[in-house]
């Protein structure tokens, strides 16, 4: 399955195998030691390195429903009347689908998968930069696509990448799309990444936003065994990311609890994160951080306060 195309999900072979997600990733750590794949969170790619960068075809069947999930909640960020610039990936895609519904948008955007999803909607204007076009990920790339957006400036800029670390924040692992992505990151006053859990923790060639300009990440809740993704987020939040998490502990990525709304945790400057055994990141104040919970608690702290 990875040889024909080029990336799986480890849940889209545990449904073909009949077998457990556990025993799927057993059986991808051998193949990986024989060098016939490399894992990658949540799934495996054909091997490579820092260089490699897998095509849409690939990309396209990773992470489906967290990517599903993070667009539905990205979208609501966005308001009417808005002007904003939208980059190349398959999760820039499904946003843009989620946009066409938005009246009086402006969306200026180097990825033909996004101008296709937005050429149908009669209340949203499509601004395409110039450039050469990249047929790996349908992007337009070069001077010209940098040119085209000098002196250009919107509210928002909406981001994704091949991997993401709270130490040089955004990457790509290929030099012609990162630096049309820092292009776009000039023209907006704030900057919205979208990366699901699996490339968090990932590092790759180039880097495309340092951590301190991106304002707020959206992505899906990190399975209770992903510990690397749990950490990034931790690291991320306490260098003043804002964070808005899809999905809730305990419901498929992408798909609320029962009678829960899809959770938007995005902490302020000054808040801290703390994390229950077993469960994803919540978010607390840091006013909170110092309250006792519950009249019980608060008695005995006021008792041992008199003495």
């Amino acid at each position: 399955m990875v040889r024909a195309n080029g990336a799986v999900s480890l849940r889209e072979l545990a449904r073909v195998v009949q077998t457990s997600e556990v025993t799927v990733r057993r059986d991808v750590r051998a193949l990986e030691a024989e060098g016939l794949l490399d894992r990658r969170h949540g799934g495996a790619v054909l091997p490579g390195g820092f260089t490699r960068e897998s095509g849409f075809p690939q990309k396209s069947h990773l992470a489906t429903a967290e990517k599903t999930a993070i667009a539905d909640l990205a979208a609501g960020l966005v308001e009417e009347g808005e002007a904003i610039v939208v980059g190349a990936g398959t999760t820039t895609q499904e946003l843009a689908r989620r946009l066409a519904r938005i009246p009086g948008l402006t969306v200026v955007t180097n990825s033909l998968l996004v101008a296709q999803a937005l050429a149908h909607a009669n209340r949203v204007e499509v601004v395409m930069t110039g450039g050469t076009l990249r047929g790996s990920n349908y992007a337009l790339v070069g001077s010209g696509a940098e040119q085209s957006l000098q002196g250009l400036r919107v509210s928002r800029a909406f981001l994704s990448g091949s991997g993401l670390t709270a130490e040089r924040g955004l990457s790509t692992s290929n030099m012609l799309s990162a630096s049309v992505d820092r292009a776009l990151v000039q023209a907006a006053a704030e900057v919205v990444v979208l990366a699901d859990h699996t490339k968090l923790g990932t590092d790759t060639m180039f880097q495309t936003v340092p951590t301190d300009v991106i304002t707020r990440l959206v992505t899906d809740e990190p399975p209770g065994h992903d510990d690397r993704a749990a950490t990034e987020l931790q690291a991320l939040a306490d260098q003043g990311v804002q964070i808005a998490v899809a999905g809730a502990t305990g419901a498929p990525a992408g798909e609320p609890a029962p009678g829960r709304p899809p959770r938007r945790d995005m902490p302020l400057p000054g808040q801290r994160r703390t994390h229950a055994p077993g469960a994803g990141p919540q978010l607390r104040s840091a006013a909170a951080m110092g309250e006792p919970q519950g009249p019980g608690e608060r008695a005995r702290v006021a008792d041992l306060r008199r003495r």
